[in-house]
């Protein structure tokens, strides 16, 4: 299929599991985007409350898919399953209690569409496996965000730096929040860049893993520098429940794998791509099979054969 640069088709995937309260206000607010071009995919990841019947009144809209998981996976594994059943353009991850600007996708794809951004000469491109002066193509574009904490605090995260948080660490002080990390879940994607660099570790730290794969790979990062999405945190998320926070041991292990890897990258001044490994890979229902699609990424011999019986090649290239 050949679309249009200027106009690219946008999946905004949408991961939940347990959030039939929220569910339908962040379906609502996707669909609602003020960029036309998209396609909204719910990945339920077997939840065991009412979110199935919450998107009931969204199921006959031509622009809607509803993938209900046969098995918990996991927000990581969840948000690679998203990836492995759409084959837009550019994709997005919108958690089921974020709320997204309206023009938050239209302006990430004004960006993403540019075509005649240049590497300046004043910058050292050779760090990048770029070269001065030539035309850029810009990989995954990112804004900035507020946090509403379960407190009341209301903290705007607007410091760039923190993507370097893990490579350099001595420029994140002054922060209001240990980690004030520009969000990455959200950002937009091209396409091309889970072709070449594979999906999420399947991990509670899979953005902050994937953020570094991008930047230390050389991919071209943009951040639009106004606060177009609010990430209220609960105290059942992830970052706040004491199973998952970062004092939790899970995370705990999680970065010491995260920053393992920065580690070989001194070294290698490469980081690995991650194949995406769902061998059991379980889809009990979808709401609207039209939609689906099979992207061009990296996989494990089991899980290209597990896609082969979902969603086999003949009806992927429709």
């Amino acid at each position: 299929m050949t679309r249009d640069p200027l106009a690219p088709l946008v999946d905004i995937v949408v991961p939940t599991w347990n959030r039939a309260h929220l569910i339908a206000g962040a379906i609502r607010a996707a669909l609602d985007q003020s960029w036309w071009n998209i396609r909204v995919t719910v990945i339920d990841d077997a939840s065991t409350d009412a979110a199935q019947d919450a998107v009931v009144p969204f199921l006959s809209h031509p622009k809607f898919n509803y993938v209900r998981l046969g098995r918990n996976l996991g927000t990581a594994q969840a948000k690679n399953a998203g990836l492995l059943l759409t084959d837009g353009d550019a994709v997005t991850f919108h958690d089921s209690d974020d709320i997204p600007h309206r023009d938050k996708v239209l302006r990430q794809v004004r960006v993403l569409s540019a075509q005649h951004i240049g590497a300046d000469g004043c910058l050292n491109w050779a760090m990048a496996d770029k070269r001065a002066g030539q035309t850029l193509q810009v990989g995954v574009v990112l804004t900035h965000h507020e946090l509403i904490l379960p407190d009341g605090r209301r903290v705007e995260i607007r410091r760039d730096l923190s993507l370097l948080d893990d490579v350099f660490p001595n420029l994140q002080m002054g922060s209001q929040v240990p980690g004030e990390w520009t969000h990455i879940n959200s950002g937009l994607f091209r396409a091309d860049v889970f072709a070449r660099l594979g999906g999420f570790e399947d991990c509670i730290e899979e953005d902050r893993e994937l953020r570094n794969r991008l930047i230390l790979n050389g991919e071209i990062v943009w951040i639009v520098p106004e606060l177009l999405l609010t990430k209220i945190e609960t105290p059942d998320s992830l970052t706040q429940s004491a199973r998952s926070d970062y004092d939790s041991a899970r995370r705990r292990a999680d970065r010491q794998m995260v920053w393992q890897k920065v580690a070989v990258w001194r070294d290698s001044r490469r980081v690995d791509p991650v194949p995406v490994d769902i061998p059991d890979l379980d889809v009990r229902l979808v709401s609207n099979p039209a939609l689906l699609r099979r992207r061009d990424m990296p996989v494990s011999p089991a899980t290209a054969a597990r896609l082969d019986r979902i969603l086999p090649r003949t009806v992927a290239a429709q």
